[in-house]
């Protein structure tokens, strides 16, 4: 008796773990071994999976690179994701905001690297997200990393050395640019490492092409901003169909790395031009290292004098009725041709005279026909122009 008792004690403990676990039994006449159904084995195993979870240590994140809140960050360089523990197979991959092109991969079991097809540009807010949460990351054991996780981190700006490096290729500045040995090489197709060389450029050595004068080579230091480099971006502009303001913004060099992929040279040339107020008067211009004009020219006269200094030419004319205010008050509308403004209301083009050489013009450095025709190809947009005492 003592014996059947305790039998039944037992059947009625282990009725009650299974009702506890959450799996029902038909009993029925029919059958006398009782299995579960569909929805008592689903039962089952979800009951298992959370016990599982419970069980597992959570997944934390070990490291980020970059790490949170980094600024001036090369933007084309991957995003890597460390955790604490081996990933499931199936757990859900971060995300990037904003938006870009590229892959998230695995690197080992525990790491996840986020490689761009191109990258991030300049001075860009970049935020990392990692899922949280049951719907979240997932360790192989189960685990679950407890709360969604942003890394945050901002690209910095694009090098003025590698802007000069680029123009150079491109024959957009009177230099020549060449690697130092055993430095790495960008390919000009690459557009990833093109862009990583625009936040860090490849070491190299910057040489004057030969022919140009002092003048010129005294306006310019790399990696410094100046005339040379904002006429240069002025020319580019201008061939990309660009409006001309000097300044390499993002648009800039959006265009500049596509024209490097694509090998679009400056179709005109490298082009300076000297006034000097000397006596005689003269303008020298010179165009990809050889001097193709020097001639007798007009400067303005006292209380209308040409501004001294170095500009880039941002206007052109072939022909144009030039209109203004005479000394005396009166108005005056000119013809004048081959028109190539430079500074304000100042230009170098054709007006005519009895003789040049001195102090005639309203501030205009006037030229006699021929040689105002022969100047006129080679002053194109962005083209310097000094005017010397």
């Amino acid at each position: 008796m003592g014996l059947l008792r305790g039998r039944i004690v037992a059947l009625a403990a282990v009725i009650a773990a299974i009702l506890a676990g959450g799996t029902w039994f038909a009993l029925t006449r029919a059958s006398a071994q009782q299995r579960p159904g569909k929805e008592a084995a689903a039962s089952v195993h979800s009951v298992a999976q959370q016990a599982k979870r419970a069980a597992a240590p959570p997944v934390t994140v070990a490291s980020m690179t970059p790490a949170p809140h980094t600024l001036s960050v090369d933007g084309a360089a991957a995003i890597r994701v460390v955790f604490s523990q081996p990933l499931a197979p199936d757990s859900p991959m971060p995300t990037v905001s904003p938006a870009i092109a590229g892959n998230w991969q695995r690197v080992n079991s525990t790491t996840l690297e986020f490689v761009p097809a191109t990258g991030f540009p300049e001075q860009t807010h970049v935020r990392v997200i990692i899922p949280g949460g049951a719907a979240g990351v997932r360790s192989a054991a189960g685990g679950l990393l407890a709360a969604r996780v942003v890394d945050r981190f901002w690209t910095g700006t694009y090098s003025t050395v590698r802007l000069e490096q680029l123009l150079s290729q491109l024959g957009y500045l009177p230099l020549n640019w060449s690697p130092d040995s055993g430095a790495a090489t960008v390919p000009a197709s690459d557009a990833s490492a093109q862009l990583s060389a625009a936040y860090n450029p490849p070491s190299g050595t910057f040489t004057w092409q030969p022919g140009y004068p002092v003048a010129l080579h005294d306006m310019w230091q790399p990696g410094q901003t100046g005339n040379i480099l904002s006429g240069a971006v002025r020319a580019f502009e201008y061939n990309q169909n660009m409006a001309m303001d000097g300044d390499a913004g993002p648009q800039v060099w959006r265009a500049l790395l596509n024209a490097v992929a694509k090998n679009q040279d400056n179709p005109n040339g490298y082009t300076y031009a000297y006034a000097s107020e000397g006596s005689p008067e003269t303008l020298t211009i010179w165009h990809d290292g050889r001097q193709v004009l020097h001639t007798l020219a007009n400067t303005g006269i006292p209380g209308r004098a040409t501004v001294t200094g170095t500009y880039p030419v941002y206007l052109r004319y072939r022909f144009q009725i030039m209109k203004g205010t005479n000394p005396d008050g009166t108005k005056y509308a000119d013809p004048v041709s081959f028109v190539s403004y430079f500074n304000g209301s100042d230009a170098v083009h054709y007006y005519p005279r009895a003789s040049y050489g001195f102090p005639q013009s309203l501030g205009c450095v006037e030229l006699p026909y021929n040689e105002a025709e022969q100047a006129w190809p080679f002053l194109t947009y962005g083209s310097l122009v000094t005017v010397a005492g």
